[in-house]
């Protein structure tokens, strides 16, 4: 972790390089052009800014450094190629194919969202050109056997659905009501949950769908609430985790075991949302504390920004990133060198170390994470939680 360590603290010289303009390079010295979509319009443009910010943070960090490693025959500055896709996956497809044969990157990074990543991966096959996915983890994706994309997430849905069986389990949990938001990666995570939960023996006694755009949820929650299941695992997005919330607050549900899907381990939440949010289980594998590095990136981000990293997407996209750059520094900017360097090199990460196993990254445990005092803390698997243990939720 010391490289990853002195990477990030070569960030302090980067006011200096940039205020130096053209100086701060050779002017002879040719650019790496990344290219890239992003989601800056559209139905994904609330959740896209931590993935760009990410990566901005990363081509500054890189620069600032004195550029891109290019297989150890020198370094060149990072500049970005990078179009809004409009949170259109058929749009994003073309993006990168006009960025492979028009533009002519170096090299791309991923875009944001499950739905992106599925709709670019076939242009990706017929170019033949390696890209380090970061927002998506479908089992779909997995089963597209493809051979330039890999995942770094553990949040599949098969993974989450075996890991939350088992962490329930571990907390005496019997009975679950799920609430299941019917966009593509909540559906997906339900219909591997939800069977798992029946073959282990626990009595499911809520079972119920809405549409992404639900503006009340009463409906929903007096149902769970007549039920009095011992967990409620509402499978949500960053919009109606906060409406739950909020309406679980109000009709006082008091299970000890409270999960939504997305919305907790992003800034806005605890700050909008406060004290009575603390409790509650989400999706993820990374905190700030995990290792030095991952704190001298919160840092680092947070300084930048003035806001704390989403600890899904933004953690996952600097990753992404970071395994470009370490690959690269091997191999140069050969696409076969690349996509044969991803497969099956190492490479030291926020996350710790990663070896992909076929197009997934088996390195990482899948987990969850707690809000306590405010803040995310990873408290599933207890191997990796630490101190940072789960507490059952005392009410709201």
């Amino acid at each position: 972790m010391d490289k990853l360590k002195r990477s990030f603290l070569t960030a302090v010289a980067l006011g200096a390089a940039l205020c130096a303009g053209g100086n701060a390079f050779a002017q002879d010295v040719k650019p790496v052009r990344i290219g890239f979509s992003i989601a800056k319009t559209g139905i994904f443009a609330n959740a896209a800014p931590s993935q760009l910010h990410s990566y901005d943070l990363w081509k500054d960090t890189v620069n600032a450094s004195g550029g891109l490693d290019i297989g150890g025959k020198g370094k060149r500055p990072i500049e970005f190629v990078l179009y809004d896709d409009q949170s259109n996956p058929g749009q994003a497809a073309r993006i990168y194919e006009k960025l492979i044969t028009q533009d002519k990157v170096d090299l791309l990074l991923a875009p944001w969202g499950t739905p992106t990543h599925a709709a670019i991966a076939p242009v990706l096959e017929r170019f033949k050109f390696p890209v380090v996915g970061n927002s998506a983890a479908s089992v779909k994706l997995r089963d597209m056997k493809l051979n330039n994309m890999w995942f770094v997430t553990a949040a599949f849905p098969d993974r989450i659905a075996k890991e939350m069986v088992e962490m329930l389990k571990a907390n005496n949990v019997k009975t679950v009501a799920v609430l299941t938001n019917v966009l593509p990666y909540s559906k997906e995570l339900k219909n591997y949950l939800v069977p798992a939960l029946l073959s282990n023996n626990f009595k499911v006694v809520v079972n119920s769908e809405y549409p992404p755009d639900i503006k009340d949820m009463t409906v929903q929650l007096s149902e769970v609430k007549q039920a009095k299941p011992d967990a409620i695992l509402s499978l949500s997005y960053p919009n109606d985790s906060a409406l739950y919330a909020r309406q679980a607050k109000e009709l006082g549900l008091d299970s000890k075991f409270q999960f939504l899907m997305v919305g907790p381990g992003m800034d806005f939440f605890p700050k909008l949302l406060g004290n009575s949010v603390n409790g509650i289980v989400t999706m993820g594998h990374w905190s700030p504390t995990l290792n030095p590095a991952s704190e001298q990136f919160n840092a680092a981000y947070t300084k930048m920004f003035k806001e704390s990293p989403d600890y899904l997407d933004s953690a996952e996209s600097y990753v992404s990133a970071q395994i470009l750059q370490q690959a690269v520094a091997k191999t140069g900017l050969d696409k076969a060198a690349l996509r044969t360097e991803i497969a099956g090199g190492t490479f030291d990460t926020l996350f710790g170390p990663i070896k992909f196993t076929g197009v997934e990254n088996l390195s990482t445990k899948t987990g969850f994470l707690q809000l306590q005092n405010g803040h995310p803390q990873i408290v599933w698997p207890t191997s990796v939680a630490g101190k940072n243990q789960y507490q059952p939720k005392a009410g709201w």
